[in-house]
């Protein structure tokens, strides 16, 4: 289908790693110039540098979400560098879990702070400059805990819930300037670093089983009997960030094999 986002300009925030970063080269390979944006100034250059090699132009830019300076500086950075700003994917994100009567508040608070007052931010700042340019796509990275709550992880779902609402509140305030915003709920992404170095051993210990019985369990959730890819979730990225999803906005896209479904 060749680069169907030729000559295009995107910020992509938490794309140092992980699913950011396969969002960062995705869009790369689709012809953006592209805008790492990470808290870990390290893995974003790293990630900068493999696109600059390889496929087009990029930079890296250290930026903590909740802080709105830095929001603002990382816009003002992309401009200031390639002249315009096509597209916005709000990816960073963190989770804290807990019981509900024993989660620290600081915990919680901190998870709302990054997951949805951060992703107000940037909205925020990309938002000025793509009214301006009478065009823009802004692209959230929810969860399927945006749809349904999440079992003991009250503040994870809590600030995707809030953030499928701001992308329905800025898809209505933003369409008369030309300006989209969807938000795409991604199943488990079981072979991810998350997975992989983190959650499988500490589901293992907890349950008393192993991990490829922890794998196993997860996988038998999905109607489609498999984990969530990065493929699948940038397959859809593209697509909402191109004039193919020219009539879409404030919509919150499942990427969940049919787990999710509403």
């Amino acid at each position: 289908m060749g680069r169907r986002l030729d000559g295009q300009v995107a910020i992509v925030t938490g794309g140092g790693q992980g699913l950011g970063e396969a969002i960062c080269l995705r869009l790369a390979h689709e012809g953006c110039s592209v805008v790492v944006a990470d808290l870990n100034e390290e893995t974003a250059s790293a990630v900068a540098s493999a696109i600059t090699r390889e496929m087009g132009a990029a930079i890296a830019v250290k930026v903590d979400v909740t802080d709105e300076d830095q929001v603002a500086g990382m816009v003002e950075r992309a401009i200031d560098e390639f002249g315009r700003l096509d597209i916005l994917v709000s990816n960073a994100g963190i989770l804290f879990a807990g019981e509900i009567d024993e989660f620290p508040a600081d915990r919680w608070r901190a998870v709302i702070d990054v997951n949805l007052v951060g992703y107000f931010l940037c909205a925020k700042h990309a938002a000025r400059v793509m009214k301006r340019q009478k065009s823009g796509v802004i692209i959230q990275i929810n969860s399927k805990s945006g749809k349904k709550g999440s079992y003991k992880s009250s503040a994870y779902a809590a600030s995707k819930f809030g953030a499928i609402g701001l992308t329905q509140s800025l898809g209505l305030e933003l369409a008369e300037h030309g300006v989209r915003a969807n938000a795409i709920c991604p199943g488990n992404l079981l072979d991810s670093p998350l997975w992989v170095n983190s959650l499988y051993k500490q589901y293992a210990a907890k349950w008393g089983i192993t991990e490829e019985e922890v794998r196993q369990k997860y996988v038998d959730q999905v109607p489609m009997k498999r984990g969530c890819t990065y493929e699948d979730v940038t397959n859809v990225v593209v697509f909402l960030a191109s004039d193919q999803a020219g009539y879409m906005t404030g919509q919150a896209v499942n990427v969940t094999g049919g787990q999710e479904m509403r």
